[in-house]
């Protein structure tokens, strides 16, 4: 038995995701008049307090409508027998409980009491997906664009359709409508143009051209950058977005195992589409072995925890997370080290 207002959204998709959650908000609000609507972390709000909100609710509060992302994270038994004990008696509740991950899934018992129909894996999407999405986001907008243009910015952008979204509307404000955006516009608009991001970053501690510590230095340049340009919270998105970075590298590191030659169709299925997103993470590759792209993804997952737990020591922690990913190779540090 599980409630109509419950569901389980996994998947590293962003743009879908978010898509769908905003849909059942508005189905939500037609429903009940008007929703009062909470954003939470899993890390951030005990399931003891998240499941009191939603049993108690408020005298002065219409019907509540709660998103809880990292929900992978809540794994403990008691936690896990709350949250199901609250979905089993809650069939007539107005309220709305949405658990979100960008992992492909999260406790089984948690999705067992999820109705098959309010839970969905929201892949990364397949590359002729991808170029349709471009092309078609262009289209509405009133504008087109060649096939090259297309691959270049789908090299240039993380896989999913919130960032391309983003970066794609950058376009309509510097062309009047009917324009055919080129590959000397990308250039134009995404490259020179380019803020400094977890993307860039990522690039930048990738690059085997310099030793360690060069690239340390390098990356903390580009780290002050992206927070004199950014608002109170960007370490998280920039965690979120190396932690994307690393994943990536770890596919790549799957489908070339035991000495494999994968077809360019292997690895454009994959998300290597175009060269220049193939010498990237060969690049990486060659700094970060798979077991060190697996450090480093358990030492993202742990600093994410411990800036949201620990305030006040944001840049410091984000520091020492670079730091140990460049000359560490993903191993904190036991004792600071002066010789960088």
């Amino acid at each position: 038995m599980a409630s109509r207002e419950f569901y389980v959204f996994t998947g590293p998709e962003a743009g879908e995701k978010n898509d769908a959650i905003a849909n059942i908000r508005e189905q939500a609000k037609k429903r009940n008049g008007d929703i009062s609507e909470y954003r939470y972390y899993a890390s951030d709000i005990r399931v003891a307090d998240l499941v009191a909100q939603l049993q108690n609710g408020s005298l002065f509060e219409p019907a509540l409508f709660i998103t809880v992302r990292n929900a992978e994270i809540i794994k403990s038994k008691g936690d896990v027998e709350l949250l199901t004990g609250w979905i089993k008696s809650s069939a007539e509740s107005p309220n709305t409980l949405i658990l979100v991950s960008d992992e492909n899934g999260i406790d089984k018992k948690l999705e067992a009491a999820c109705a098959g129909d309010h839970k969905k894996v929201f892949w990364e999407m397949f590359e002729n997906r991808k170029s349709q999405w471009v092309e078609s986001f262009f289209r509405k907008n009133g504008f087109s664009v060649t096939s090259d243009a297309v691959e270049q910015i789908l090299e240039m952008i993380e896989n999913n359709t919130d960032a391309l979204r983003s970066e794609c509307s950058r376009f309509f404000f510097c062309f009047e409508k009917g324009h055919t955006v080129t590959c000397e516009d990308v250039d134009k608009i995404l490259s020179h143009n380019r803020e400094e991001n977890a993307f860039t970053l990522f690039d930048a501690m990738a690059d085997g051209s310099k030793n360690p510590s060069q690239r340390f230095e390098t990356s903390m340049d580009i780290l002050e950058k992206i927070k004199a340009a950014s608002k109170s919270g960007y370490l998280i998105a920039l965690i979120a977005g190396l932690t994307y970075c690393f994943r990536q590298l770890r596919g790549w590191h799957s489908i070339h195992a035991n000495g494999a030659r994968p077809t360019d169709v292997q690895l454009k299925t994959a998300g290597f589409s175009g060269k220049k997103k193939q010498e990237q993470y060969d690049r990486a590759a060659k700094v970060w072995n798979n077991g060190a792209t697996s450090s480093i993804l358990a030492l993202l997952s742990h600093t994410d925890q411990f800036l949201r737990e620990t305030p006040g020591l944001d840049e410091n922690i984000m520091a020492m997370c670079l730091y140990s990913i460049v000359m560490k190779n993903g191993l904190f540090p036991a004792v600071y080290e002066t010789d960088v």
